[in-house]
């Protein structure tokens, strides 16, 4: 079987592992951003990619799971209103969603199985919303850096639907990258830095576990 076609068989059958949580995201999230503009930070041997999947918070901390995942970052893109905050964000208002950049090593993980993963850690299905989240800033997207990345994501949401992989037909957005805000800083890392939080422990821990269990031999060995 080709690799492609492997691929979509895996996500196929990870479509299992996804689940809707019924705490909103909007109602724990506080503070001021102070916002940071970021085009592209990949160092030499790595790449970047850049998708919005729902909350940050929990986008953040499953792609951390993943071996060949250098660094992810939460921040905000897609929208029309420079350096915005998340008290901006979260009215619906800026255009910009809650997104994650991710550096990774195509030596050891490629943008296909960085694909994969993003088509299990969320449902595409859903149009302007994950589970109690609500709004435009919370929609699923997949910001493509190069013509390579462009491809590939509407290759797979074309063989997704036409396999009937959801019961609904995804609604992804497929955007060229523009520009990337990074997230206030308490935004960053918030699961490893707040696991015991009622968000963390109801929300992002149920659906991290569930991701890791699916991509068991594709997480980092510490």
């Amino acid at each position: 079987m080709k690799r492609s076609n492997c691929l979509v068989y895996s996500i196929n059958l990870c479509i299992a592992a996804l689940m809707a949580l019924s705490i909103s995201c909007a109602q724990t999230h506080s503070g001021t951003a102070s916002g940071d503009t970021t085009s592209r930070t990949a160092s030499s041997g790595t790449d970047t990619a850049t998708f919005a999947a729902g909350c940050f918070w929990c986008v953040e901390e499953q792609f951390k799971q993943l071996e060949g995942v250098d660094t992810v970052i939460s921040g905000y893109t897609g929208g029309h209103v420079a350096n915005p905050t998340y008290s901006q964000v979260i009215t619906g208002k800026t255009g910009h969603a809650e997104a994650c950049r991710i550096v990774y090593d195509p030596a050891h993980i490629s943008y296909d199985e960085l694909l994969e993963a993003f088509f299990v850690a969320h449902d595409p299905t859903q149009l302007n919303r994950q589970g109690a989240d609500i709004g435009t800033q919370y929609r699923s997207a997949i910001f493509y850096h190069n013509a390579h990345q462009k491809e590939r994501a509407a290759y797979y949401i074309k063989r997704l639907n036409e396999e009937g992989a959801y019961d609904r037909k995804i609604v992804t957005e497929v955007n060229p990258y523009t520009v990337f805000y990074r997230a206030e800083d308490y935004h960053q890392n918030y699961y490893s830095n707040n696991a015991e939080e009622p968000y963390c422990q109801l929300v992002i821990k149920p659906k991290l576990d569930k991701f890791k269990k699916v991509f068991n031999e594709k997480l980092k060995r510490n």
